[in-house]
């Protein structure tokens, strides 16, 4: 069955996480994408993961998880054969997703309007840390990075310790997501109007996005968001401390409330409105917390699940991933093996499914430059004109 994006070329010219994973996304949908590494400064990400072996071999886990069912080459962009090689793969591709500095590539002659002029029909995305405009344009930054300047991290934390930066690097994957509905939303635009066009997409806007709900309250109000940690607004809708491990119990609108409040048998402290959840809040929390000791996390989100009450043990990663769950889920993708990897590794897929032509890996990440002659000679080079490039280093 025929997959959202088969019959579409994108050129991924990007590194570290956020524009890798915008790539993948496509990739995992049939778009053939084709990765480009400088030969000799290859993404950031190879080199990185928890496994030294692999960083050592350019294979590292974080460029393990966004890079199948692409293809790789090398070429240096300060070359002009390899600035040739690029722009015969622009004749014949759909997007090229970059996320350099901005202007990096209009310094090389390799900007939008430049590209433009060989491909009308292309669609340039170019993520970068604070945009193409604005006073940051020419400031850099990483994942923590922007979550201080966004303000994140300092609704992060408890009210004794913050600010504290979230623990996995969610602005890099919530931009590579948004970076993939813009590529999808620019590819269906084009089949209505026929024409290209460029994306700029900044991480500290898609941070800021992060917090939406938020900062409406703060435009409205003046409220600025406080760490809390696992300590919400409503009592109902905490963390607190099992007789084993931690549980949190999602009870967040009166409905929940009012079940969570007879689960635990307590209909006494139901109430009718929110103004007098907030009021009440210190003497509920009390109160749950020692309800709670008396069973544990386990026992507890079985018991308030088999009664419609939002909750869960909190789990590490480990026992996260073991869930049975995911197995009919087909969040992850497992690879006995691959080139240039010893032994059986999974990647994430999609967190979600279609009926049909869904998301789906056929391929494992590939080593540095292992399609170099493959993808050349698609573009016309023949041996000769491959050794030599090679030979001047511009692959």
């Amino acid at each position: 069955m025929t997959r959202p994006f088969e019959g579409i070329r994108i050129i991924d010219i990007t590194h570290v996480l956020a524009g890798p994973f915008a790539a993948y996304q496509l990739a995992v949908l049939g778009a053939e994408v084709i990765k480009v590494e400088h030969p000799d400064d290859p993404d950031q990400s190879r080199d990185g993961g928890t496994d030294r072996a692999l960083n050592h071999a350019h294979m590292g886990t974080s460029f393990l998880t966004q890079g199948s069912n692409k293809r790789s080459i090398t070429l240096d962009l300060k070359q002009e054969a390899g600035r040739e090689v690029l722009r015969r793969l622009v004749a014949r591709a759909d997007v090229l997703v970059e996320n350099y500095r901005p202007g990096a590539f209009e310094a090389l002659g390799l900007g939008y309007e430049a590209l433009l002029k060989i491909n009308p029909r292309l669609i340039y995305c170019s993520i970068s840390a604070f945009g193409q405009d604005g006073v940051r344009r020419e400031q850099t930054a990483y994942d923590h990075v922007i979550q201080a300047t966004s303000g994140i991290m300092a609704s992060t934390g408890t009210e004794e310790v913050n600010p504290i930066k979230i623990g996995a690097p969610a602005v890099d994957y919530a931009t590579g997501t948004m970076g993939a509905f813009a590529l999808a939303s620019a590819l269906f635009q084009r089949e209505r109007t026929g024409k290209g066009q460029h994306i700029d997409l900044a991480m500290l806007g898609v941070a800021m996005m992060m917090q939406a709900s938020l900062m409406t309250g703060y435009f409205r109000n003046g409220t600025e968001p406080k760490p809390h940690g696992n300590k919400q607004p409503f009592a109902t809708n905490s963390a607190y401390d099992a007789k084993d491990g931690m549980v949190m119990i999602g009870a967040s609108n009166l409905r929940q409330q009012a079940r969570f409040w007879r689960a635990v048998e307590r209909p006494d402290m139901i109430k009718t409105d929110n103004e007098a959840r907030v009021d009440d809040r210190e003497r509920e929390a009390s109160i749950i917390a020692d309800i709670i000791k008396s069973k544990t996390a386990d026992e507890w989100e079985v018991y308030f699940q088999a009664r419609h009450v939002p909750a869960a043990r909190v789990r590490t990663m480990a026992e996260a991933l073991a869930d049975p769950h995911f197995k009919d889920r087909r969040v992850f993708h497992q690879f006995d093996s691959a080139p240039g990897v010893d032994g059986a590794f999974a990647v994430p897929l999609a967190a979600f499914k279609f009926t049909h032509g869904g998301p789906s890996i056929e391929t494992p990440p590939r080593e540095m430059g292992a399609d170099n002659e493959a993808v050349l000679g698609e573009l016309g080079y023949a041996a000769g004109e491959i050794a030599a490039l090679r030979a001047a280093g511009a692959i």
